[in-house]
């Protein structure tokens, strides 16, 4: 599963994004978009590990479509990948903003302002995490990832993931105990903690009904919560227009235990909760949504 996930990672290198800034900052969005429609046919072309892992998806997503609808599908997911990673670097780079439309952050904001404890937000390889990020500044509390740091220079480079610049900050699953110690103290301490729900990448996970077939989604997080007592907010976005994004906090789930024998069938209910809110998520946005990876075939 590891080759799967640097393959994807692994895609770009500087001058590739030199470029993307040059086109950018000469012609604007249109034209480093269009540049992405000729360098995502070539990945369409010889990518065959993420065509691959993208067809599971879009077999289940697109039932009725035949085998070039889905190919065509794919080359339509790569080009909505790479648009999010050129809004990301027009916002780090200063050059401007996206209109964000935040829902559900009046009840976000009162869960955080009547109770000690901070929340933890789940969320999934939808829309982009940067100016999700961007749009919850107001809500005035750090916010801690928990996510493994990035391991292409390139990208770590030109898009500053990881960078002490950041006002969010990243707690690495590699660290000792995985990171649960940091993400409890970050939620003791009243802040927020965000954690990928939709791929183990190799920790547990749990079988359930997603796109008409089992799929393994991690439960880490709400494994997390339950011990925390706090509440996990499922967070989404998705690019809506050229310049503008929304972001949607309003589904928030309050993983408590009944009893200690009916812990693991709980913790499935929480994550069968989740994949609904994810499943129709992907029905309106069905090319923002980036696992490239076969959750139902592989505990990944």
């Amino acid at each position: 599963m590891a080759q799967k996930v640097d393959l994807v990672k692994k895609r770009g290198n500087r001058l590739g994004f030199w470029f993307f800034r040059v086109f950018l900052k000469i012609s604007g969005f249109s034209g480093a978009y269009g540049l992405l429609y000729v360098v995502c046919l070539y990945y369409l072309i010889l990518d065959r590990t993420a065509v691959s892992a993208s067809m599971a998806y879009m077999k289940r997503r697109f039932k009725t479509h035949n085998i070039f609808q889905r190919i065509f599908g794919i080359y339509r997911l790569f080009i909505s990948q790479g648009k999010n990673l050129i809004d990301r670097y027009y916002v780090l780079s200063g050059q401007g903003e996206f209109d964000i439309e935040l829902r559900g952050y009046d009840r976000l904001y009162a869960l955080l302002n009547h109770t000690q404890k901070g929340v933890i937000l789940l969320t999934a390889h939808v829309g982009n995490w940067q100016v999700t990020m961007a749009g919850l500044e107001r809500l005035g509390k750090t916010v801690y990832l928990l996510m493994r740091p990035e391991d292409n220079i390139a990208v770590k480079d030109v898009l500053q993931v990881d960078s002490k610049k950041e006002k969010i900050r990243i707690i690495s699953p590699e660290n000792y105990l995985s990171g649960v110690i940091e993400a409890m103290n970050a939620i003791n301490q009243g802040d927020i903690v965000s954690i990928m729900g939709d791929r183990g990448y190799g920790y547990d996970t749990e079988k359930v009904f997603f796109l008409g077939g089992e799929a393994n989604f991690p439960y880490g997080a709400f494994r997390i919560a339950a011990a925390m007592q706090c509440p996990v907010v499922v967070l989404l976005s998705a690019k809506v227009s050229a310049k503008s994004y929304f972001v949607d906090v309003s589904h928030i789930i309050e993983p408590r235990y009944s009893s200690k024998d009916k812990k693991q069938e709980e913790i499935r209910g929480w994550v069968q909760e989740f994949a609904r809110i994810l499943e129709n998520y992907v029905a309106r946005y069905p090319f923002q949504w980036f696992v490239f990876s076969d959750i139902w075939e592989e505990n990944n």
